[in-house]
C-alpha cells in the first residue's frame, strides 16, 4: 500500500490507543533492512513505522557523499516505491535529531517536505523527531514549538522527548539518574506550550527508566506507572482520558510485562533497533562461520562464487531481521491489526 498520509497516520495512532496496541518503529540502514522491515510487517499483518537516524541518512547517500538530505530524500523516494507493493500501511519517520543537527538536517528536510506539499505532493516523511532531552525543558519546548508549526505546515507530525533516555544513541549519551523518569510537571509544561492538538499533532517520548542499547538485567528499573501518572495529570487539566500519544524509546531487552504495562498507559509507538540490528548481523555471522572455507581464500583457492555472492548472506539477514520485526508486532499486539481493507 502507499505510504500513509498524515490523516491516515492519525487514524493509525487513534486505533492503537483505542484498541490497546502499539506500532513497532524499525530503524533501517540499507535497502535490505528496509525490505526486512516491510516483510516483517506484512508477515504479521501489521501496519508499521520505518525510520532513519541522522547518521543513517549519511550512510544511505554512500560513504563518498555522506549527504544527509540526499540520503534522506533518496531513501524516502525508494521506500515509497517499494512499500506500495506490500499489503500494509507504512509511516516514514526520522529518528533522534539533537540541537547540533537542526540546521544541517531537520529544518531543511522539513522545508523540503513543505515544498513538496505546496506542489500537491505528499511530504518525504510523515513525522520527524526532535530530541531536546539534553537541554533545559524551556529551551526544548521553545524549539519544539517552532518545529511543531513547521511540521504541521508540511503535513507531518512532530515527535519530541521529555526526560532523558539513558545510554548512547547517535553520539548523544543520557546519564543514568533521576532524569530517567519524566515528571508530571514536565508533561504539564509540554502541553501548556504545545497544546493538545490545536497547533498540530505530536508524540511524546517520555522517560520511565528506559535506556538505549542493551543493558544487564537489574541495572535499570523500568517504571511504566510513571507514564500513567503523566497521562492522569494532563488528562485532569484538559479533560480527556490518556491524552498523550506516548513513545517508548530504548525498549530492547524489555520484559513482555513492562511492554504490556507501557502500552496500557498509552504508548502507541515503540522504537526497536538494537534487537533488529543483532538479528540482521547474527545471521550474517552464522553464515560466514558455517561457510568459511567457501567464502574466504583458503589454501590459495578462491572459494565458491555462489557462496560469497553478497546476495546469499544478505538474504539470510533479511529473513532473520524480518522474523524479529514480526515478533515485535506480536509483542506489541499490532499483529493482525492492519487498516488495509478496513472500511
Amino acid at each position: 500500500m502507499p505510504i500513509v498520509t498524515m490523516d491516515e497516520y492519525g487514524e493509525m495512532l487513534d486505533r492503537a490507543r483505542t484498541k490497546g496496541f502499539a506500532y513497532p518503529a524499525i530503524n533501517v540502514r540499507s535497502s535490505v533492512a528496509l525490505h526486512a522491515a516491510l516483510k516483517g510487517f506484512a508477515d504479521a499483518g501489521s501496519d508499521g513505522i520505518i525510520q532513519l537516524t541522522v547518521r543513517s541518512t549519511e550512510f544511505w547517500s554512500g560513504s563518498y557523499l555522506k549527504d544527509r538530505i540526499l540520503g534522506a530524500t533518496a531513501f524516502a523516494d525508494y521506500a515509497r516505491a517499494v512499500a506500495a507493493k506490500y499489503p500494509v500501511n507504512i509511516v516514514l519517520h526520522t529518528d533522534h535529531c539533537g540541537e547540533e543537527d537542526l540546521d544541517s538536517f531537520l529544518r531543511p528536510l522539513i522545508a523540503a517536505s513543505h515544498e513538496r506539499v505546496a506542489q500537491g505532493c505528499e511530504p518525504y516523511f510523515q513525522s520527524y523527531m526532535w530530541d531536546g532531552s539534553a537541554l533545559p525543558l524551556d529551551r526544548n519546548l521553545t524549539i519544539a514549538e517552532d518545529l511543531l508549526a513547521a511540521c504541521d505546515k508540511a503535513k507531518a507530525l512532530l515527535e519530541m522527548e521529555i526526560g532523558v533516555v539513558g545510554g548512547e544513541e547517535e553520539g548523544v549519551t543520557g546519564e543514568v539518574g533521576e532524569k530517567l523518569y519524566s515528571t508530571e510537571e514536565d508533561a504539564l509544561r509540554t502541553v501548556r506550550r504545545l497544546g493538545s492538538g490545536e497547533y498540530g499533532r505530536y508524540l511524546v517520548a517520555a522517560a520511565f527508566g528506559n535506556v538505549h542499547g542493551v543493558y544487564q538485567p537489574g541495572n535499570v528499573k523500568l517504571r511504566p506507572e510513571v507514564l500513567g501518572r503523566l497521562q492522569d495529570a494532563v488528562g485532569r487539566e484538559i479533560g480527556r482520558d490518556k491524552p498523550l500519544d506516548l513513545v517508548f524509546h530504548g525498549g530492547s531487552g524489555s520484559s513482555s510485562e513492562d511492554i504490556a504495562a507501557a502500552v496500557s498507559h498509552g504508548v502507541v509507538k515503540m522504537n526497536v533497533d538494537t534487537d533488529t540490528q543483532y538479528a540482521f548481523t547474527r545471521a550474517i555471522a552464522d553464515y560466514m562461520f558455517t561457510n568459511y572455507a567457501q567464502v574466504m581464500h583458503v589454501d590459495g583457492r578462491m572459494g565458491s562464487k555462489k557462496v560469497f555472492d553478497p546476495r546469499a548472506y544478505l538474504e539470510k539477514a533479511e529473513t532473520s531481521m524480518a522474523a524479529r520485526v514480526t515478533k515485535a508486532c506480536e509483542d506489541l499486539n499490532s499483529a493482525g491489526t492492519t487498516m488495509v481493507g478496513v472500511a
